[in-house]
């Protein structure tokens, strides 16, 4: 112990001598962490010093945390009691000894102190909020932490030191996470000890309604209790009668400007008290007191609010989708946050390798366990109906929408795009509409309204002049391709005329020949008449080509040639 005594006195920060001050007094198995017992032992040892320390204090008359306190050159060291808490203070934040044992000297200080020295206690747990809400000590001393401020709490007058509560409770709120089950009431206790005393019987000279001061008071019973409401219609019935009233006075007798402008929030938090004055006398007062109103709705407020929150016997619960996060037994729901590893200067970043070549390529492969199979799906790709795709534009161009022009679908170009896509696939009527009305014009007849319909479908007599104007040009054009026709056909005619003449000549001088051999008297050779056969069969062949050729000539010229003037053969 006394070797914590000296290093107590020792200068410099606690870093500099207190693992050496530890190993010096326990000697412990491992040089830089005690085990169990020895931790045990330590505590001892700490609590008894601290025991003195505090003595000595209240022996001198000093407070406890200035003891010790001395200025030196102008330098002000700290007190012993503080000095003995920073070197435990290190030891547990560095896991060189148990964590909770910072807690457990706090907890043996603040029941050895006196109300005045526990401010400057509690000052110096503030002062040290962020190292005792690290996680490797929090979680070892926060259940002792609790039971610190809630002993102090019990202590402290609500009336004469709301300050001082109010800093303990802010305290709390900031130490334990949001989901810590202690600082909720889970079961939704109401503290009906709070009893609100006021006068029954009126008093002789007041000019003030004493039905309206009984009924104005009588409803703190049911602020105080409000699940008392639920169980008897008659108490609900006697309470909004009651309401009724007091909102209506508050209606009927408006403040003025100058007497909303009394008092504002700063002045009433600095003048905060924590109960009004019941008696009948100031009733009238009150009523003109801004903040007086303002509590009482408030009190409203709050009732209403635990009225419309289901209840955990309630039948009629939420749904699945809907967190009740009080009724389910408060879950936490924080998220520790990522540590950031720092990169050592001068070494190099290697960069991440991905299966697919990159990272949009490796995540789109991660999204399905199959994905042949995802890639195959038809229900991955599927292009819709076109009355499904142009229904947006369609509901857009009813005037019963009332829908404003910047936003309308027809501005979006990706929009209109792959509708005359669609369109062109699916609805070439429709398509062909675009060139004539624009993107409204594409979209279905049946989806618009018969307003917007008539202006967008083609009237009978424009579609009888369309059809006579198309009619018309196809004639036309038909009799022009038939004048080419009969031109070139002219022309091939008289082609074949002349081969076929130039063939026919050779073949009626032989036969010519051969007659005049016969009719000198000579019988012809079997050679000769042979030779004579075969010309005359030469020259019907030849003849009949002629006459066919003629025909065809004739047949594509559109009748049949008359001129045909062929000597007989043979």
């Amino acid at each position: 112990m006394e070797v914590f005594r000296r290093a107590i006195l020792q200068p410099g920060p606690p870093e500099s001598f207190a693992l050496q001050t530890v190993q010096q007094v326990i000697k412990p198995q491992k040089q830089t962490k005690l085990v169990q017992d020895e931790n045990q032992l330590l505590e001892n040892i700490l609590r008894t010093l601290l025991q003195e320390l505090v003595s000595s204090a209240v022996q001198s008359g000093e407070q406890i945390m200035q003891y010790g306190q001395s200025i030196d050159d102008g330098d002000t060291t700290q007190g012993h009691i503080p000095r003995l808490l920073d070197i435990v203070l290190y030891l547990c934040e560095n896991e060189h000894i148990e964590g909770g044992m910072i807690f457990q000297l706090l907890e043996d200080l603040t029941e050895m102190s006196t109300m005045r020295n526990c401010k400057d206690v509690f000052g110096y747990i503030e002062s040290k909020q962020d190292i005792l809400g690290k996680p490797e000590l929090f979680a070892r001393g926060k259940l002792v932490m609790l039971r610190t401020c809630n002993q102090l709490l019990r202590r402290l007058s609500k009336a004469n030191d709301v300050v001082f509560c109010g800093r303990i409770l802010m305290f709390l709120a900031h130490f334990f996470p949001l989901s810590e089950r202690s600082a909720v009431n889970i079961k939704g206790v109401f503290n009906t000890s709070n009893e609100t005393k006021y006068e029954k019987d009126p008093p002789d000279g007041i000019s003030i309604d004493f039905n309206f001061y009984k009924t104005f008071w009588s409803l703190q019973e049911h602020f105080c209790n409000p699940p008392s409401l639920t169980l008897a219609p008659t108490k609900w019935k006697k309470f909004t009668s009651g309401l009724m009233v007091v909102l209506n006075t508050f209606e009927a007798q408006p403040l003025s400007d100058e007497e909303g402008d009394a008092n504002s929030l700063e002045e009433e938090a600095a003048n905060f008290s924590i109960k009004y004055l019941t008696s009948s006398k100031l009733m009238g007062l009150e009523l003109k007191d801004p903040s007086f109103r303002r509590h009482i709705l408030v009190q409203c407020l709050i009732l209403f609010d635990y009225l419309k929150a289901p209840g955990k016997s309630e039948k009629d619960l939420p749904s699945d989708s809907m967190v009740w996060w009080k009724r389910d037994g408060c879950p936490p729901f924080e998220k520790q946050p990522a540590e950031k590893k720092v990169v050592q200067e001068g070494a190099k970043k290697r960069r991440p390798r991905w299966r697919m070549g990159n990272k949009e390529l490796s995540l789109l492969w991660k999204w399905a366990d199959q994905n042949p199979n995802a890639l195959t799906d038809p229900q991955r790709v599927r292009t819709p109906a076109i009355t499904d795709y142009w229904k947006p534009l369609a509901d857009d161009m009813d005037p019963a929408a009332g829908i404003e022009a910047e936003y309308h679908h027809k501005n979006n170009r990706v929009y209109c795009w792959k509708g005359l896509r669609f369109s062109a696939r699916q609805d070439l009527e429709g398509f062909s509409r675009f060139t004539e009305f624009g993107i409204e014009g594409v979209v279905p007849l049946e989806l618009l309204t018969p307003e917007e319909r008539s202006k967008y479908q083609a009237k009978p007599n424009d579609k009888s002049k369309r059809a006579k104007k198309e009619e018309t040009k196809g004639a036309a054009h038909q009799v022009e391709e038939n004048q080419i026709a009969t031109a070139a056909n002219e022309i091939d005619g008289e082609g074949i005329r002349a081969v076929l003449e130039a063939s026919v000549t050779p073949t009626d001088t032989d036969a010519t020949v051969a007659t005049g051999d016969m009719s000198q008297g000579g019988s012809p050779i079997p050679d000769e008449h042979q030779k004579q056969s075969s010309d005359t069969d030469v020259g019907q062949e030849a003849g009949q080509m002629e006459a066919d050729a003629e025909v065809e000539a004739g047949m594509i010229d559109g009748g049949m040639d008359t001129e045909v003037d062929l000597d007989p053969v043979g």
